[in-house]
């Protein structure tokens, strides 16, 4: 048992010597408030309906209010009324609260000195507001205990992980949305949105992913949206969403409103879970991107003076952009999902990005079965981007059954464990570059297959699909986009009829 601290032994010396009492601080609580909140729900059960949205049993201080709460609450919920004579039959064997005061009794007293039921979600809020500042208390306790007595197995990081969880998860509870909607606001959300989207450069709903064709499709990446984009590897789904998070980042304008809060006039605040790659490696491909420079030659130095002046420029510009990397792999989707709710009370968040769905893990509970796992996460990406209102792109690989087929196309069944993720998505879609099979397939030169392959090359040569296998406010189908190898960068492509003409 660890001895007290010094301080407190010393004050505790320096009480007993001058025979005071020593003060001990009680949790915070208001027993009137209680009261005065349970008398008006007995009173009028209407008050439990301004109140049972955030407020549970355990809020209250007093055990025995928070059961003549949880009793009135299902009572009313069966269409029953909750008066002191109805809920009388729950506690007449109820331990007495004194030697003169019986709980049927009490209830009884609760009711005659109820205040009006306008003040009830006053007085709820009030109990909810002390409730969290005991947890509060509960979690700094323990904070504190297992700095003290950490087993060797549990170290200060991890300390600090379920901390920040435990915390984060506290700010959390209690939100359970708005409750209904009239539709006529509905109709002026609709409203807002479509003037917004024809005030805005090229007439979006969403923010604009910087490539004219999957916005055309799409309408831009819509508010609260879950979007997969799949593929199998090598066809460049990780470039593809780099490139998208830069050019929402890169062009993030806002404006502060006379009540002082932050409009966002165009692109957005990114943030990018990377739990394959480092952020350094992520860096890497967007600065080859921006700068036209290989990747390859970045990594290895074999830069010219020139390039490395360029690269310098190009990176200072790009050092002001909104785009936020945690580079931690393995983590929990609850992890996740605190981390992101961190970033947007602190920096803003706009468009959340997961790289990739599969390295993300459930709840220890489900952990023997995978599927269940996946559920479990594609339900928590879908529930977190509707929390945020933001939309949220994860990656997500493809099974091998794709190779199998004489036309590579993937299609959506080609998920790994399909079922939840073409469920919970609000759109799928898959990069596919036809390129990177048939260059796998050359043949011997001089010979006439050779000629052919040539010309299949030549017409797939530096050329993309994103295919839209399912969208829920949209239409279906293939996109076309260029695609640069060199420098990992998704482009939009050039259609004939937009070709400047040509003289012979």
């Amino acid at each position: 048992m660890t001895n007290p601290a010094p301080l407190q032994t010393d004050q505790l010396r320096q009480a007993a010597r001058a025979d005071t009492p020593v003060s001990f601080r009680e949790a915070p609580h208001n027993i009137e408030a209680e009261q005065a909140l349970l008398g008006a729900i007995l009173i009028n059960n209407e008050a439990m309906d301004r109140v049972s949205a955030f407020l549970e049993p355990s809020h209250f201080f007093d055990p025995l209010h928070g059961q003549i709460y949880e009793t009135a609450g299902k009572m009313i919920q069966a269409g029953k009324q909750a008066t002191p004579i109805t809920l009388k039959t729950f506690f007449e064997n109820a331990e007495p609260i004194d030697a003169h005061l019986t709980v049927p009794q009490y209830l009884g007293r609760l009711a005659t000195s109820a205040t009006t039921i306008i003040n009830a979600e006053d007085y709820g809020r009030t109990v909810y507001d002390l409730a969290v500042r005991r947890h509060l208390i509960v979690l700094g306790e323990d904070m504190v205990n297992s700095a003290y007595d950490a087993p060797i197995d549990f170290p200060p990081e991890s300390q600090i992980q379920e901390a920040e969880t435990r915390l984060y998860d506290l700010a959390e509870r209690g939100k359970y949305g708005q409750g209904f909607m009239s539709f006529g606001t509905a109709l002026t959300h609709a409203v807002d949105m479509a003037a917004a989207a024809y005030e805005r450069d090229g007439h979006l709903s969403g923010l604009s992913t910087g490539l004219n064709d999957l916005d055309n499709r799409m309408g831009g990446l819509q508010s609260s949206d879950l979007i997969i984009l799949a593929g199998r590897p090598s066809m460049g789904k990780t470039a593809l969403v780099t490139n998208i998070a830069y050019n929402v980042a890169k062009a993030f304008r806002s404006e502060t409103l006379p009540d002082g809060t932050e409009k966002v006039i165009d692109g957005g605040r990114v943030g990018f879970f990377s739990l394959e790659m480092s952020a350094e490696q992520l860096a890497t491909r967007i600065l080859s991107e921006q700068a036209e420079i290989a990747s390859e030659k970045i990594r290895r130095g074999m830069i010219t003076d020139n390039e490395f002046r360029k690269l310098s420029g190009v990176a200072k510009d790009m050092s002001v952009a909104p785009l936020f990397i945690d580079q931690t792999g393995g983590i929990s989707i609850a992890q996740l999902a605190a981390r992101a709710r961190k970033l947007k009370r602190q920096k803003g968040l706009d468009l959340l990005i997961v790289d990739y769905l599969q390295l993300l893990s459930g709840s220890s509970k489900r952990g023997d079965n995978r599927v269940q796992e996946i559920t479990e996460i594609t339900t928590g990406l879908k529930a977190l981007a509707k929390e945020l209102v933001v939309p949220i792109i994860a990656l997500s690989q493809l099974s091998r059954q794709v190779e199998q087929r004489e036309d590579k196309r993937p299609q959506l069944s080609d998920l790994r464990e399909s079922g939840s993720i073409e469920q919970d998505a609000d759109v799928v879609m898959f990069v596919f570059r036809e390129e990177y099979y048939v260059e796998r397939t050359k043949p011997r030169e001089g010979t006439p297959e050779f000629n052919d392959w040539q010309a299949k090359m030549m017409a797939v040569s530096g050329k993309a699909e994103v295919i839209i296998g399912k969208q829920r406010h949209g239409p279906v189908g293939a996109v076309q986009l260029a695609f640069e190898s060199q420098f990992t960068r998704f482009g939009n492509l050039a259609h004939d009829d937009r070709l400047p003409e040509r003289y012979e």
